[in-house]
């Protein structure tokens, strides 16, 4: 897929901390129960921590007790870009920033009680956080 936001590997590694290069740029997980977002709920907006792009409006998350930031819906379609990941043994479908192709981690269709059905499980480390002003 071709992104809008398109840097070279070297680029990457500049502009992102060496933990964020690599949930972001190398699809690893940040540890469970560490992300700062996790228990943010002010109103607001989470983009993309490394290109920006709108993600996830704060009225779609929820607490999945899973560890990570969990949301039920992006806040477009088109905003994420989702993939087959069969990776570990598992199915499970990964979830990327359609802007710039960074991973921002998985969906999976267990959010019990959600309009959707879904749980947009997120690396914390992989977003920002915008309150409402």
């Amino acid at each position: 897929m071709s992104y809008a936001v398109n840097k070279s590997d070297e680029q990457w590694r500049e502009e992102l901390g060496t933990e964020q290069y690599a949930v972001l740029r190398e699809a690893a997980t940040e540890r469970p129960w560490t992300g700062e977002l996790l228990d943010e709920h002010r109103a607001g907006l989470y983009t993309c921590a490394a290109c920006g792009a709108e993600l996830f409006q704060s009225g779609t998350k929820f607490d999945s007790h899973c560890g990570w930031p969990s949301f039920y819906e992006s806040i477009r379609p088109e905003a994420v870009e989702l993939i087959e990941d069969r990776s570990y043994g598992m199915d499970r479908t990964e979830v990327r920033c359609a802007n710039c192709g960074s991973h921002l981690g998985h969906v999976f269709p267990d959010g019990f009680g959600t309009p959707t059905g879904d749980r947009y499980c997120m690396n914390s480390i992989a977003l920002d956080f915008a309150p409402e002003s």
